[in-house]
C-alpha cells in the first residue's frame, strides 16, 4: 500500500496557464478558499486504487497523480488491505479490480459500502462477463469499465461517479439490462414515478450516461441527478442496476411512453 499526499494548487498563477482553463470545468467538482491567503484551491477527486497487477496498478496511480484535479490518496494489492485503509483515508471515489487474491473486488466493494456508504466504487476488469457485472453492481459498485479504457475516459467516469452518476459503457449497460429481462421479477413500483422520472429511467436502461439523459430530455445534468435521485428512492433501491431491475420487469401499464429523441 502506498498513500500520497493531495497537493493544493495555487489558482491565480495556474489561471496564467493556456489550457488550464480547458481542465478546470469537466474535472473540479468544488472550491475551497485557504484562510489567510489570496489564493483559492480548487477541491481535487480524491482516489484509491485496488489492484493486483504491479505494473496496471502503477501505471493507473500515475495516470491520477499527472491529471489536474485528482489526487491518488492510495493503492492497494489486495481486498483485506484496501478494507483496513479505505474507511480511513476516506476517498471520493475507488478504483476497483474484480479479481484479486484472497478477498474477490466484489466481496470487498459489498464490506466498503458498509463501512463507507458515501463511496462511490468503479470496477475495473479485463472481460465483461455479466455475472460479475450484475454481482458488483448489486454489491453496490456504481460503475463498471474494461481495463482498455482510454485514458480520458476513464478520468471522465471517476468525474462522473463523484457526481453522483453511474458511468459504464451502452454496451455493458445493455448487457445488464439483458440480464435483468431473465429473471422474470414483477415490480408495480415503476408506476408510482412520475413521466419525467419514467422517460429518465428508461434512458438509464438504454445505456445513456446522465450528460446525455440531459440533452436528449433538454434538461440541466443536475435535473438528471434530482430525478435519479427520485426514482432510488420511489423504488426503495440504492443503485442503478436495484433500479433496472425493477423498471425491467415493470407491469406492462407502467411502461412509460418512448422517451424524446
Amino acid at each position: 500500500m502506498r498513500s500520497v499526499k493531495c497537493g493544493i494548487w495555487n489558482v491565480h498563477s495556474a489561471l496564467h496557464t493556456p489550457h488550464f482553463s480547458l481542465l478546470l470545468i469537466p474535472t473540479f467538482v468544488g472550491w475551497k478558499a485557504q484562510s489567510g491567503s489570496d489564493r483559492i484551491a480548487p477541491v481535487p477527486i480524491k482516489v484509491a486504487i485496488v489492484e493486483d497487477d504491479a505494473r496496471v496498478r502503477a501505471e493507473l496511480a500515475k495516470l491520477i497523480e499527472r491529471a489536474a484535479g485528482f489526487c491518488c490518496l492510495g493503492i492497494y494489492a489486495d481486498g483485506e488491505t484496501a478494507l483496513a485503509e479505505i474507511p480511513r483515508q476516506k476517498p471520493d471515489v475507488v478504483l476497483m479490480d474484480i479479481n484479486l487474491p484472497g478477498m474477490s473486488g466484489i466481496d470487498c466493494v459489498r464490506h466498503l459500502k458498509a463501512v463507507l456508504p458515501s463511496v462511490q466504487i468503479i470496477m475495473l476488469t479485463v472481460y465483461d462477463e455479466v455475472g460479475q457485472l450484475f454481482n458488483s453492481l448489486m454489491a453496490g459498485a456504481c460503475g463498471y469499465l474494461l481495463k482498455r479504457t482510454p485514458s480520458d475516459k476513464l478520468l471522465e467516469a471517476i468525474t462522473e461517479a463523484r457526481l453522483g452518476g453511474a458511468p459504464m459503457t451502452r454496451k455493458i449497460a445493455r448487457k445488464v439490462v439483458q440480464y435483468f429481462n431473465e429473471l422474470g421479477v414483477v415490480s408495480p413500483e415503476v408506476g408510482s414515478l412520475s413521466k419525467r422520472e419514467q422517460e429518465t429511467l428508461a434512458l438509464l436502461a438504454e445505456g445513456f450516461r446522465y450528460k446525455e439523459i440531459a440533452g436528449k430530455l433538454d434538461i440541466s445534468y443536475n435535473t438528471v441527478r434530482e430525478y435519479v435521485h427520485s426514482i432510488y428512492q420511489k423504488l426503495h433501491v440504492t443503485s442503478r442496476a436495484e433500479a433496472l431491475l425493477k423498471y425491467q420487469h415493470r407491469p406492462a401499464a407502467a411502461s412509460p411512453a418512448a422517451p424524446p429523441r
